[in-house]
């Protein structure tokens, strides 16, 4: 235990924060016996999604559904792109879950199928091509940016457009 916490002062002392107002870059260094570590943070991509899928979460939000699938436009379809957990303030994750109880169409066990209404921005940090997923695309971390109520189902973005954004 004692190990335990000489490692989180260590960590703590050897951890530097800037912010480049300039690059309007983030980074975050460490300090190693091997020397620096930089950690560069970059500004996500961000794409518009509809809300498809919800499942209960764990813990404390075992009541609520928190854990998302959304879904983007592939013709007259939507195709699932991605999950995110996280982005929601408490307030909207229980709006949200109002949402799912109300417009729940299909159950599969925890997993609630709803009315694709709910339109919200998306963050992640990379994409690319990806043979496991129903879209072609994989996005690297996605999480919920903000929630888009000022945008309509038919205001998505379509995957035609996302795939542009692998380089």
């Amino acid at each position: 235990m004692e190990q335990i916490r000489f490692s989180q002062r260590k960590f703590q002392r050897n951890q530097r924060d800037r912010f480049d107002a300039e690059t309007e870059k983030f980074t975050l260094s460490f300090r190693t016996k091997k020397g620096d570590w930089w950690k560069w943070k970059i500004n996500p991509m961000t794409i518009d999604a509809v809300l498809i899928y919800a499942q209960k979460g764990s813990g404390r939000r075992s009541a609520y559904y928190t854990d998302y699938s959304f879904a983007v436009k592939s013709g007259d379809k939507l195709v699932t792109i991605a999950k995110a957990y996280s982005g929601l303030t408490d307030k909207e994750i229980m709006e949200v879950s109002k949402f799912v109880n109300k417009n729940a169409i299909e159950k599969f066990g925890p997993v609630r199928t709803v009315k694709p209404e709910l339109v919200f921005e998306i963050a992640f940090e990379g994409i690319g091509f990806s043979n496991r997923h129903k879209s072609g695309v994989a996005l690297r971390f996605p999480r919920i940016l903000r929630w888009r109520k000022d945008k309509t189902v038919d205001e998505i973005d379509d995957i035609e457009e996302i795939k542009k954004l692998i380089q």
